[in-house]
Protein backbone atom coordinates (compact mmCIF):
# COMPACT_ATOMS: atom_id res chain seq x y z
CA UNK A 1 0.00 0.00 0.00
CA UNK A 2 1.32 3.88 -1.27
CA UNK A 3 1.91 6.20 2.04
CA UNK A 4 0.14 9.04 1.13
CA UNK A 5 1.01 11.87 3.00
CA UNK A 6 -1.64 13.42 5.20
CA UNK A 7 -2.40 17.14 4.30
CA UNK A 8 -4.07 19.48 7.00
CA UNK A 9 -7.22 21.87 6.36
CA UNK A 10 -5.44 25.21 5.57
CA UNK A 11 -8.57 26.72 5.83
CA UNK A 12 -8.25 30.40 4.92
CA UNK A 13 -9.13 32.14 8.28
CA UNK A 14 -6.32 29.79 9.34
CA UNK A 15 -3.61 30.88 7.01
CA UNK A 16 -4.53 34.66 7.91
CA UNK A 17 -3.78 34.28 11.74
CA UNK A 18 -0.83 32.19 10.85
CA UNK A 19 0.76 34.85 8.50
CA UNK A 20 0.11 37.55 11.19
CA UNK A 21 1.61 35.60 13.97
CA UNK A 22 4.43 35.05 11.40
CA UNK A 23 4.71 38.96 10.78
CA UNK A 24 4.53 39.50 14.32
CA UNK A 25 7.63 37.18 15.10
CA UNK A 26 9.88 38.73 12.31
CA UNK A 27 8.34 42.71 13.21
CA UNK A 28 9.82 41.66 16.96
CA UNK A 29 13.22 40.00 15.77
CA UNK A 30 13.82 42.96 14.11
CA UNK A 31 13.31 45.13 17.30
CA UNK A 32 15.58 42.93 19.32
CA UNK A 33 18.40 43.32 16.39
CA UNK A 34 18.19 47.03 16.90
CA UNK A 35 18.43 47.08 20.65
CA UNK A 36 21.26 45.12 20.31
CA UNK A 37 22.96 46.91 17.68
CA UNK A 38 22.25 50.29 20.15
CA UNK A 39 23.46 48.54 23.02
CA UNK A 40 27.01 47.42 21.00
CA UNK A 41 27.16 51.24 20.03
CA UNK A 42 26.93 52.66 23.27
CA UNK A 43 29.72 49.86 24.44
CA UNK A 44 32.32 51.11 22.01
CA UNK A 45 32.11 54.28 24.01
CA UNK A 46 33.83 53.18 26.91
CA UNK A 47 37.34 52.93 27.70
CA UNK A 48 39.46 49.63 27.31
CA UNK A 49 40.80 48.34 30.91
CA UNK A 50 41.91 45.42 28.83
CA UNK A 51 43.12 44.28 25.26
CA UNK A 52 41.31 41.01 24.26
CA UNK A 53 43.75 40.67 21.37
CA UNK A 54 47.20 40.44 23.92
CA UNK A 55 45.13 38.34 26.56
CA UNK A 56 42.27 36.47 25.01
CA UNK A 57 39.57 34.82 27.20
CA UNK A 58 39.75 31.49 27.54
CA UNK A 59 36.57 29.37 26.58
CA UNK A 60 33.41 30.18 28.35
CA UNK A 61 32.78 27.50 30.80
CA UNK A 62 29.16 25.30 30.35
CA UNK A 63 26.39 26.54 31.52
CA UNK A 64 23.07 24.75 32.34
CA UNK A 65 20.61 24.55 29.83
CA UNK A 66 18.02 25.84 33.09
CA UNK A 67 20.10 29.06 32.95
CA UNK A 68 18.31 31.93 34.18
CA UNK A 69 18.67 33.92 30.63
CA UNK A 70 18.37 32.38 27.49
CA UNK A 71 18.52 35.32 24.92
CA UNK A 72 22.11 36.27 23.37
CA UNK A 73 23.03 38.92 21.36
CA UNK A 74 24.82 37.76 18.03
CA UNK A 75 28.02 39.87 19.12
CA UNK A 76 30.65 38.71 21.70
CA UNK A 77 29.49 40.01 24.77
CA UNK A 78 31.46 38.84 27.46
CA UNK A 79 34.63 39.86 25.24
CA UNK A 80 32.86 43.06 25.44
CA UNK A 81 32.83 43.07 28.95
CA UNK A 82 36.19 41.95 29.74
CA UNK A 83 37.29 44.89 27.68
CA UNK A 84 35.72 47.42 29.45
CA UNK A 85 35.72 46.02 33.01
CA UNK A 86 39.55 44.78 32.45
CA UNK A 87 38.51 40.82 34.24
CA UNK A 88 35.87 38.24 33.29
CA UNK A 89 33.19 38.32 35.55
CA UNK A 90 31.48 35.31 33.99
CA UNK A 91 34.09 33.54 36.08
CA UNK A 92 32.34 33.78 39.30
CA UNK A 93 29.91 31.54 40.25
CA UNK A 94 26.09 32.26 39.12
CA UNK A 95 26.87 35.09 37.27
CA UNK A 96 26.53 35.13 33.32
CA UNK A 97 27.24 37.69 30.57
CA UNK A 98 23.56 39.51 30.55
CA UNK A 99 23.92 39.32 34.34
CA UNK A 100 26.86 41.09 33.91
CA UNK A 101 25.48 43.48 31.34
CA UNK A 102 23.02 44.32 33.80
CA UNK A 103 25.75 45.87 36.42
CA UNK A 104 27.46 47.48 34.14
CA UNK A 105 24.44 49.05 33.15
CA UNK A 106 22.99 49.96 36.67
CA UNK A 107 26.81 51.11 38.20
CA UNK A 108 29.04 51.54 35.20
CA UNK A 109 32.69 50.09 35.27
CA UNK A 110 34.23 51.91 38.33
CA UNK A 111 33.12 51.06 41.59
CA UNK A 112 35.22 53.96 43.22
CA UNK A 113 32.50 56.07 44.06
CA UNK A 114 31.78 53.60 46.73
CA UNK A 115 34.08 53.86 49.87
CA UNK A 116 34.82 49.72 50.53
CA UNK A 117 32.48 46.76 49.19
CA UNK A 118 30.38 47.03 52.78
CA UNK A 119 29.26 50.91 51.25
CA UNK A 120 28.30 48.65 47.88
CA UNK A 121 26.40 46.20 49.52
CA UNK A 122 24.27 49.08 51.32
CA UNK A 123 23.42 50.81 48.30
CA UNK A 124 22.44 47.62 46.64
CA UNK A 125 20.00 46.56 50.26
CA UNK A 126 21.75 43.54 50.88
CA UNK A 127 23.04 44.56 54.47
CA UNK A 128 21.07 44.60 58.17
CA UNK A 129 19.72 48.11 58.35
CA UNK A 130 19.78 48.43 62.13
CA UNK A 131 17.21 50.79 63.96
CA UNK A 132 18.78 52.48 66.92
CA UNK A 133 16.72 54.14 69.11
CA UNK A 134 18.46 55.27 72.87
CA UNK A 135 20.65 52.86 72.51
CA UNK A 136 18.38 49.60 71.69
CA UNK A 137 18.01 47.84 68.36
CA UNK A 138 14.35 48.27 67.30
CA UNK A 139 14.84 46.73 64.01
CA UNK A 140 17.69 44.72 61.90
CA UNK A 141 15.68 44.17 58.27
CA UNK A 142 17.40 44.75 55.02
CA UNK A 143 15.79 48.59 53.35
CA UNK A 144 13.66 47.71 50.75
CA UNK A 145 15.24 49.12 47.75
CA UNK A 146 14.47 48.89 44.02
CA UNK A 147 17.46 48.27 42.39
CA UNK A 148 17.29 46.09 39.23
CA UNK A 149 21.44 45.09 39.91
CA UNK A 150 20.48 43.85 43.21
CA UNK A 151 17.69 41.51 41.86
CA UNK A 152 20.57 40.65 39.77
CA UNK A 153 22.46 39.53 42.08
CA UNK A 154 19.53 37.72 44.58
CA UNK A 155 18.96 35.47 40.77
CA UNK A 156 22.84 35.20 40.53
CA UNK A 157 22.62 33.63 44.58
CA UNK A 158 19.36 31.23 43.69
CA UNK A 159 21.45 29.99 40.91
CA UNK A 160 23.94 28.49 43.02
CA UNK A 161 21.92 25.89 44.74
CA UNK A 162 23.27 22.92 43.30
CA UNK A 163 26.31 24.52 42.17
CA UNK A 164 29.59 23.00 43.41
CA UNK A 165 32.00 25.65 44.39
CA UNK A 166 32.62 27.52 47.83
CA UNK A 167 30.01 29.93 46.34
CA UNK A 168 27.61 27.20 46.75
CA UNK A 169 28.74 25.25 49.47
CA UNK A 170 28.53 28.72 51.41
CA UNK A 171 24.64 29.19 50.03
CA UNK A 172 23.20 25.67 50.85
CA UNK A 173 25.12 26.71 54.38
CA UNK A 174 23.08 29.86 54.56
CA UNK A 175 20.29 27.83 53.89
CA UNK A 176 19.74 25.60 56.14
CA UNK A 177 20.63 27.98 58.67
CA UNK A 178 18.41 30.67 57.93
CA UNK A 179 15.93 29.53 55.15
CA UNK A 180 15.95 30.37 51.81
CA UNK A 181 15.06 34.19 51.38
CA UNK A 182 17.65 35.13 54.05
CA UNK A 183 20.25 32.74 52.23
CA UNK A 184 19.29 34.01 49.38
CA UNK A 185 20.20 37.86 50.60
CA UNK A 186 23.04 36.57 52.28
CA UNK A 187 24.47 35.10 49.23
CA UNK A 188 23.52 38.21 47.08
CA UNK A 189 25.59 40.35 50.15
CA UNK A 190 29.07 38.02 49.00
CA UNK A 191 28.59 38.12 45.63
CA UNK A 192 28.48 42.02 45.94
CA UNK A 193 31.87 42.56 47.94
CA UNK A 194 33.20 39.37 45.61
CA UNK A 195 32.33 41.81 42.11
CA UNK A 196 33.40 45.36 44.29
CA UNK A 197 36.76 43.57 44.75
CA UNK A 198 37.24 42.31 41.63
CA UNK A 199 36.39 45.70 39.90
CA UNK A 200 38.41 47.96 42.22
CA UNK A 201 41.42 45.71 42.66
CA UNK A 202 41.59 44.68 38.52
CA UNK A 203 42.12 40.88 39.91
CA UNK A 204 40.49 37.57 38.45
CA UNK A 205 38.12 35.66 40.27
CA UNK A 206 40.28 32.55 41.95
CA UNK A 207 38.69 29.84 43.75
CA UNK A 208 41.12 28.62 45.92
CA UNK A 209 40.66 31.93 47.96
CA UNK A 210 36.65 31.24 48.62
CA UNK A 211 37.72 27.52 49.13
CA UNK A 212 40.20 27.72 51.60
CA UNK A 213 37.59 30.29 53.74
CA UNK A 214 34.76 27.55 53.23
CA UNK A 215 37.51 25.30 54.52
CA UNK A 216 38.50 27.34 57.54
CA UNK A 217 34.62 27.19 58.34
CA UNK A 218 34.23 23.52 58.29
CA UNK A 219 37.61 23.48 60.75
CA UNK A 220 36.08 25.45 63.16
CA UNK A 221 32.75 23.99 63.05
CA UNK A 222 34.24 20.26 63.59
CA UNK A 223 36.91 21.95 66.60
CA UNK A 224 33.31 22.91 68.51
CA UNK A 225 31.55 19.90 67.82
CA UNK A 226 34.62 18.38 69.67
CA UNK A 227 34.27 20.79 72.14
CA UNK A 228 31.07 20.34 72.52
CA UNK A 229 31.19 16.30 72.38
CA UNK A 230 33.99 16.13 75.45
CA UNK A 231 31.46 18.34 77.47
CA UNK A 232 28.82 15.81 77.29
CA UNK A 233 31.02 13.03 77.72
CA UNK A 234 31.48 11.98 74.11
CA UNK A 235 34.40 11.51 71.60
CA UNK A 236 33.96 11.84 68.08
CA UNK A 237 35.59 9.35 66.10
CA UNK A 238 35.79 9.82 61.93
CA UNK A 239 33.75 7.52 59.91
CA UNK A 240 37.00 6.69 58.00
CA UNK A 241 38.74 5.21 61.22
CA UNK A 242 35.48 2.63 61.68
CA UNK A 243 35.85 1.12 58.29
Amino acid sequence: MRYRPRVGDYRPEHLFTLRQSLDAWRYHRKLIADCDDEVQRHLTRFASKADPKEKPLPRARKVSSSKVYSSQPDYDLRTEHYRILGVDLNDVPGINTLLVQTLLAEVGPDLSKFRSAAAFASWLGLCPDNRISGGKILSVRNRHVQNRAALALRIAAHTLHHNQSALGHYYRRMRAKLGAPKAITATAHKLARVVYHLLTAGQPYQESVFAERENQHQQRSLFKLHVRARALGYQLIPVAALA
